[in-house]
């Protein structure tokens, strides 16, 4: 099975790479203030209505494809991608809901105990108007609870720009996030906008996303993700990664991002706190992601995510893809299955 699953990706390998390059392109242009914003956002929202009308299966089967060049085996799930798809499509237990919304969330790691390790919350709204920036102090993020990459982050309040963040958080909060990634855990989620403080690190790399994948319960790979957002807060097409074991020996894997040189990102003092806490949340679960900052000496919660990449990844050397698919046990007594 896995000499086959070689041969397929050494078969369409150079078509995949020229077609993942063009997303990219496509997206860094669509990324600025340009000409071809418009035309690329309408093109998105089109191609997101029409995949309203498919199954979940079948939208499943034709966005894998569409995004990777391969197959997935949803009848006898191997890999990690093959079994996140599946998580996706028949894992339905409610504290999936509960913790995939920014804001709930905060209860759940406060109940593990971990409620020190919250950043500063400074307002919950359920309309954008409701905002009250005089409230608010001069740097802060802004996002919605209840999908990805609607972040907007003031450092500067005087030369902040509040009717596009407005404009910006309203179109988010109208729309479910289960439709553009068939995680069954946002499709009931009540939108609302949280404001947090924001978080800086004065290093080489920045601020750095610390990453725990666990697998029923126990870590076993770390991301150390960098230059994930641009300064308005929008997600860098051009992030950088880097994967270590639980000791933070580095990996010679290559997990959707190009890597970078290590020496930017020593090992944390509390790296092992980070480690031990991301045991303590992932512990309800089959398989999660958590995900946490280390700034200015102290740990920080960032989020708790159950499909990494939605379920769509490039990894390097391929072997990789089944040693983590065979971390999840998807006979796991964690996993709630529909009736």
């Amino acid at each position: 099975m896995q000499e086959k699953y070689y041969d397929r990706i050494h078969h369409s390998e150079r078509d995949l790479c020229m077609l993942y390059r063009l997303k990219l392109k496509l997206r860094s242009l669509a990324a600025g203030k340009g000409w071809f914003k418009p035309f690329y956002d309408f093109a998105h929202i089109l191609k997101g209505r029409v995949s309203r009308l498919k199954s979940d299966r079948r939208f499943a089967l034709d966005d894998y494809k569409a995004s990777t060049g391969k197959s997935l085996n949803l009848e006898n799930p191997v890999t990690f991608d093959d079994k996140v798809w599946w998580l996706k499509l028949h894992n339905r237990d409610p504290l999936l809901t509960r913790c995939s919304d920014k804001y709930a969330v905060r209860g759940y790691v406060e109940e593990c105990g971990l409620g020190h390790l919250l950043n500063d919350l400074y307002g919950v709204y359920e309309k954008a108007e409701d905002i009250d920036f005089e409230k608010l102090p001069d740097q802060f993020i802004l996002k919605t609870n209840h999908g990805c990459a609607t972040n907007v982050i003031c450092r500067d309040k005087a030369s902040f720009d509040r009717a596009a963040a407005v404009a910006k958080l309203s179109r988010a909060l109208k729309e479910n996030y289960y439709h553009k990634s068939r995680e069954w855990n946002y499709k009931h989620i009540k939108p609302r906008v949280i404001c947090e403080r924001l978080l800086e690190e004065k290093s080489p790399a920045g601020l750095v996303d610390y990453r725990f994948l666990c697998f029923d319960g126990v870590c076993k790979l770390v991301f150390a993700d960098i230059e994930t957002s641009n300064p308005d807060g929008t997600h860098y097409v051009n992030a950088r990664r880097n994967v270590y074991d639980t000791a933070f020996n580095l990996l010679p894997v290559r997990f959707s991002r190009e890597n970078y040189d290590p020496a930017l990102v020593p090992k944390p003092a509390r790296f092992d706190e980070m480690l031990r806490c991301a045991e303590i949340l992932a512990k309800p679960f089959a398989h999660c992601r958590v995900d946490f900052y280390h700034v200015d000496g102290a740990v920080i919660f960032g989020e708790i995510t159950f499909h990494h990449a939605g379920g769509v990844n490039r990894i390097d050397p391929p072997e990789w893809n089944f040693t983590l698919g065979s971390w999840i046990d998807l006979n796991s007594k964690k996993i709630v299955r529909l009736p």
